[in-house]
């Protein structure tokens, strides 16, 4: 996004890809068909320790300004709920989108190219396993540490570590929670099942699907409240948000619950989960560059003029449903406008 955005200026644009194809965390994303935005986006739907450095990016590229792109490359998409906006064919169709993007304003794009050593002299001097590199600008969008088998790596933070930037403790979010007590015991084999719940966290609340797992919960509202949850605190569980009935639970469920728990536990189950399932199932990485080290406007280091950081390794982590998306297009936009 930002190479595209940069290259509309007639700035000469180069793109280092580690892997051997770009864009493989948007091909699984949504099931194969890219949550690529969402229609409700607002600062509120993001954590960072800064609560306002996000708004300027995001009010600058909005989910409409990403919906004209989809529209003029004619991919169909539709609204599955809540705003989350999918690909009606493949996610690849996003991928090929940015490519023929970058295309036409002639930014390259180079696979297979690892970074080795980045200098500061007048210039950022780069070496790399392909060849040497010379810029004036250079931008860090390499996420965050979320799916190792796609390449992620620390790459971005030690990057920011290196040019004495801070960064915030990063940990696993929209992730599934693991229970290792007694209170999961009777639950292990009803891996599978789902159901409404809330769920809340201290003050923060999402009522969503919640499915058990082998390890524990995970589902729509558990990825959610994962990303504000930390260790040691209690989650607090609500299965019948509408004050309906038990016997519209599934039928496992009402039976393993029926042979421990009262009916007003139904509403207030207290849980303290061991962890999350980690980095390798994690969708994002919350915590990053710290965002009091950057411009909101540019995105652009203040200490190191020239050196931008975009994305997921920044300190700006969305809530599930298209969000993380969203501020990939708007951080990468606003650099873009910048570099």
């Amino acid at each position: 996004m930002c190479a595209i955005e940069a290259g509309k200026r007639g700035r000469s644009v180069i793109v280092l890809e580690l892997n051997d194809a770009v864009g493989k965390k948007i091909r699984i994303s949504g099931g194969g068909r890219c949550n690529f935005t969402n229609l409700y986006t607002s600062p509120e739907n993001f954590i960072s320790g800064n609560k306002s450095f996000h708004k300027s990016a995001l009010a600058r590229y909005t989910p409409d300004d990403f919906i004209a792109l989809i529209r003029r490359h004619r991919i169909a998409y539709h609204e599955k709920k809540l705003g989350q906006l999918f690909c009606d064919g493949s996610s690849q169709q996003v991928i090929d989108m940015l490519k023929a993007e970058c295309a036409g304003v002639k930014a390259r794009i180079v696979l297979n190219c690892r970074v080795e050593s980045i200098d500061k002299r007048e210039r950022f001097v780069l070496k790399t396993s392909l060849e040497d590199f010379e810029c004036s600008s250079l931008v860090i969008a390499t996420g965050g540490l979320s799916i190792p088998k796609l390449g992620a790596t620390s790459f971005g933070y030690d990057v920011a570590r290196r040019f004495g930037l801070k960064v915030t403790p990063v940990r696993a979010a929209l992730v599934g929670l693991v229970l290792d007590g007694p209170e999961m015991k009777p639950f292990r084999d009803l891996h599978g099942v789902s159901l409404d719940a809330i769920v809340r966290c201290d003050r923060v609340e999402f009522r969503e699907n919640l499915l058990f797992t082998h390890r524990g919960i995970s589902g729509p509202a558990i990825l959610q409240i994962s990303t504000y949850w930390q260790p040691g605190i209690e989650l607090t569980l609500d299965f019948l948000p509408d004050d309906r009935e038990p016997k519209t639970l599934p039928r496992r469920f009402v039976q393993v619950w029926n042979s421990r728990y009262t009916l007003d536990e139904l509403r207030n189950w207290r849980i303290t989960p061991s962890g999350t399932e980690g980095y390798e199932k994690a969708e994002v990485t919350a915590g990053g560059v710290d965002t009091n080290e950057l411009s909101s406007q540019t995105m652009e280091a203040k200490s190191v003029p020239g050196l931008y950081f975009i994305g997921e390794v920044v300190d700006v982590t969305g809530q599930l449903g298209g969000f993380n998306f969203q501020w990939a297009w708007a951080s990468g936009f606003a650099a873009g406008q910048a570099v």
